[in-house]
């Protein structure tokens, strides 16, 4: 997807697609499951892109990382990003790790990726692509249990949040990403689910090229952005 959004966003926004450990070109290497230790390994992987005019955008569990890494990189006096910016996901202050105690095994797991919408059903017909996704899941969610909300100072950068309406995160809890702002909060909503970046991408793809142009001093326009 976000290889796709190469063609689809202003030419003066480049993208630095991350995959994580464990999925696609990196199946060959294990997956992480702690929070900490992901967001180490990716402000490691990407220093080079971590450098410059940047900015760092996460969509779910993306947007827990890409706050893990703007609060790492500003913990180890390092470049900022430009803007974070954050979609389909509560607040860090407002997440509850506790939601993930009890997705451990094949059927909670499975049972949850129907109610999230989005996996075709081919996934779901296929043992092989299940065992893949379901691994994955489970992954994720040990990142997500994992991690710990330190009630730090706001970020000193613009944080753009987008959401969709018919997603099941209280709107509460999205609203509260604000208090993570130190300068300017936007908040976008779409029609849609918890994929909504999907669903509505046109849309969603004008107002990320217009918070990124926001979060740009002057005429200066940010020359990559991590996602």
């Amino acid at each position: 997807m976000y290889l796709r959004w190469c063609r689809l966003l202003p030419r003066w926004v480049r993208i630095v697609p991350v995959e994580l450990p464990g999925r696609g070109s990196r199946s060959g290497e294990s997956l992480v499951r702690d929070f900490d230790s992901l967001v180490a390994q990716l402000c490691a992987e990407q220093a080079e892109a971590l450098r410059g005019s940047f900015a760092l955008f996460g969509h779910s569990m993306g947007a827990l990382l890409a706050y893990g890494m703007a609060r790492r990189l500003r913990s180890m006096g390092r470049a900022l990003p430009l803007a974070l910016l954050a979609s389909g996901s509560s607040a860090p202050s407002q997440r509850d790790p506790a939601r993930f105690a009890d997705k451990t095994d094949d059927a909670s797991l499975t049972a949850d990726l129907r109610k999230q919408g989005g996996t075709p059903e081919e996934v779901f017909a296929s043992a092989e692509l299940m065992r893949i996704t379901l691994d994955v899941l489970g992954a994720d969610y040990r990142v997500c249990e994992g991690f710990r909300y330190a009630g730090e100072a706001p970020l000193p950068m613009p944080v753009h949040v987008f959401a969709g309406r018919e997603d099941d995160i209280d709107a509460a809890r999205i609203d509260a990403w604000s208090a993570e702002a130190g300068g300017v909060f936007t908040l976008d909503w779409f029609d849609g689910g918890h994929f909504f970046i999907r669903q509505q991408e046109t849309a969603f793809l004008a107002a990320l090229a217009q918070r990124l142009g926001q979060a740009i001093a002057g005429n200066r326009h940010a020359s990559h952005a991590l996602a």
